[in-house]
């Protein structure tokens, strides 16, 4: 078998079609989330915090100069990244644990009786059988 051959083996398998649908829509979410971090979360907050827009906080090593930019550590917009990382972490915790929980309910669920057919068919099996 060919290494060409071996990769669309790989490639085609659904666990690496489901990864990559997985990471596409993840990547979407956390622009999502981004979104709803700078735009809509961190406003209020600097605001309660007296117009601190975390963004903007940095802690300057060197000013600029005519040959080169400002160094600056830019920890406002870590600040961010953790906030991000944060709702991130709560959201996939809350779906994870609703579909366990819907797991474990389908688990729970006793199994359906059988229809009436299925009845009638189970005693025409034991009447012939016993003839």
């Amino acid at each position: 078998m060919g290494v060409l051959a071996e990769f669309r083996d790989f490639a085609v398998r659904g666990n690496v079609v489901d990864m990559a649908v997985g990471v596409v829509i993840g990547a979407a979410f956390g622009k999502i989330v981004t979104s709803f971090t700078n735009d809509l979360l961190m406003p209020p907050i600097g605001m309660i915090t007296g117009g601190v827009d975390f963004s903007d906080l940095s802690l300057k090593l060197q000013a600029a100069t005519a040959d080169a930019p400002a160094v600056a550590v830019h920890y406002g917009i870590f600040i961010n990244t953790i906030l991000d990382f944060l709702i991130i972490a709560f959201a996939i915790f809350i779906a994870v644990k609703a579909i366990n929980s819907a797991k474990k309910k389908q688990e729970a669920a006793p199994p359906p009786a059988p229809s009436e057919e299925v009845v009638l068919l189970g005693e025409i099996r034991d009447a012939l059988r016993s003839r």
